[in-house]
């Protein structure tokens, strides 16, 4: 039997969409105000030496399944509706795209062989890697997983944050797989 919250697959693919992009957008803004905020002493450990597989940081990936695993069971086994399938669905493909581009590309947690060649994956992994050149929690740039400012304006931006203070820049980017200079 068909719920309120159940949408057509043109709803639901456009839902889809719209939750992947929205997901940037909150993680743009996860990452800037809670990751280097007062979630700072989780998010440490991903600007941090360290060796093995995980680091605390880790956590917030699993906050975000957990989000996706739970609206999915709302969906299917509560009978909620597709809606909630779909929305989860685009959270889902979020983790993907970010676990690939920032766990397997830019920090090389599954060594690939993968080199950037087009200019927009060439623009993230350097937007990353000026994001990790900074040596606190504040004044760093490049807050986005799937999409980053031009370099230009993250250099001038972070330049300006030296300059008066706000940001303390080492020479080499620090974190997991990330040697030589930004």
């Amino acid at each position: 039997m068909p719920t309120p919250f159940d949408i057509s697959w043109p709803l639901g693919i456009l839902l889809f969409i719209t939750t992947v992009a929205a997901m940037e957008v909150a993680a743009i803004l996860g990452h800037k105000y809670v990751m280097h905020g007062f979630g700072w002493f989780l998010h440490k450990s991903h600007h941090t030496h360290r060796f093995g597989w995980f680091e605390w940081n880790d956590l917030y990936g699993v906050m975000g399944a957990a989000a996706a695993i739970s609206l999915f069971w709302l969906g299917v086994q509560e009978q909620w509706g597709t809606f909630y399938v779909w929305l989860a669905s685009g959270i889902t493909a979020y983790g993907a795209i970010y676990f690939g581009f920032h766990d397997i590309i830019v920090h090389r947690r599954i060594e690939t062989g993968y080199v950037p060649r087009s200019n927009y994956m060439k623009r993230i992994v350097q937007a990353h890697r000026l994001h990790h050149v900074v040596e606190s929690r504040d004044g760093t740039v490049s807050f986005g997983f799937i999409y980053a400012p031009p370099i230009d304006e993250l250099k001038r931006q972070l330049a300006e944050n030296t300059r008066t203070g706000k940001a303390v820049v080492r020479q080499n980017p620090v974190g997991r797989n990330m040697t030589g200079p930004a």
